[in-house]
């Protein structure tokens, strides 16, 4: 449901980003996801969770828009180095959830662990003024004044000057339309740019949901624990109820944590590719190894095996993520880019639903 909400409004986020401005469309999403994410930890029933979570997803489709801006300031030549190293920060995130889930949850609970995760959301909130909106965004819109405040704030940041002359630009009255990205000068790289956003999240939520599901099931070389245990929330007062499954001991932690790491391992080698070999290329290379990381997944390895199997994949599948940011991105202009984008993370989002079951039929 979370994915759902996601699927829903990052077309309605990338429409609205095209006409009224990134930055405005990038605050509300960090207020709607903080709120809501902070809410669902006083969920009283499971209809009222996935109610708060499916809200939750709608806040973080908006989120993409921070990528925009960083496009749109960035010169064609930085991208395919500044772009994928925003992957460190994805990759210390993910890490300190799964630190903190392996302390909180036993301890006092997955409500603490919500509330906890909603403090970065909220403390970003409050550094948005430091954030400005985007200058090629302001220029389309015909508000060049704006443009030139803000590109002087950053000349006067790097102790420079601005050149001498008047910026001009015509202004784009049509902005984000659906109809623009089927045009015939769009329409094959817009369907190609469509089937490959579902296939890398497939794979990417499908190699996590996938790792998460080995290690509960005990599944190296085909062994699988059938044992019934009896699972019970950390906070007092909730029902007890059975589950098929074990929780999470440390040292499944610890295996989460090193596949994890996987997602950065080939980082200087993805933006060699990216800068040398081509957008395109890089990832025709990052993915046919993903496909042979996979299949190699249904050889008898021992633990060691497959986690070192896993950590290949988390690093190929971050890797075909960061080209394919960079290539949407890129590929269209400013005025349809944030829809480009948007409808590209709404389909994301439909292979991110369609792993979970896929991953629960590992036998």
């Amino acid at each position: 449901m979370v994915f759902f909400g996601y699927m829903v409004f990052s077309i309605l986020f990338g429409l609205l980003a095209d006409r009224y401005g990134r930055w405005k469309i990038l605050l509300i999403s960090f207020l709607w996801g903080a709120y809501f994410s902070l809410l669902t930890s006083f969920a009283p029933s499971y209809v009222w969770f996935v109610f708060l979570r499916t809200m939750v997803g709608c806040g973080v489709s908006g989120h993409s828009q921070g990528l925009i801006i960083k496009t749109e300031f960035l010169p064609t030549k930085y991208r395919g180095y500044m772009l994928p190293l925003s992957q460190v920060f994805w990759l210390a995130g993910s890490l300190l959830i799964i630190g903190l889930a392996s302390v909180v949850i036993p301890t006092i609970g997955w409500r603490w662990l919500i509330r906890i995760a909603s403090i970065p959301g909220i403390i970003l909130i409050m550094a948005f003024k430091f954030i400005p909106e985007s200058a090629r965004f302001n220029v389309s819109t015909g508000n060049t004044q704006a443009a030139v405040a803000t590109l002087e704030h950053i000349a006067k940041m790097n102790r420079s000057v601005m050149p001498e002359g008047k910026l001009v630009e015509p202004v784009l009255e049509k902005r984000g339309r659906f109809a623009d990205l089927l045009d015939a000068k769009y329409l094959r790289t817009t369907l190609q740019i469509w089937v490959i956003w579902l296939g890398i999240s497939f794979a990417y939520y499908g190699v996590i949901l996938a790792s998460a599901e080995l290690l509960e099931r005990d599944l190296v070389c085909g062994s699988k624990a059938d044992s019934e245990v009896v699972v019970t929330g950390g906070d007092s007062g909730e029902s007890q109820s059975p589950c098929y499954c074990h929780m999470f001991a440390p040292s499944d932690y610890r295996t989460m944590i090193i596949s994890t790491i996987g997602e950065i391992a080939l980082n200087p080698l993805n933006i060699l590719g990216i800068n040398f070999l081509g957008r395109r290329l890089s990832l025709s290379i990052t993915m046919g190894c993903t496909a042979l990381f996979f299949l190699l997944l249904n050889i008898c390895t021992s633990s060691a095996g497959l986690i070192g199997f896993l950590f290949m994949l988390r690093a190929l599948v971050a890797a075909n993520f960061n080209t394919i940011y960079i290539y949407t991105a890129e590929v269209y202009p400013t005025t349809m880019r944030a829809l480009g984008m948007g409808i590209s993370g709404s389909l994301c989002r439909i292979g991110a639903m369609v792993a979970p079951f896929i991953s629960q039929q590992i036998k």
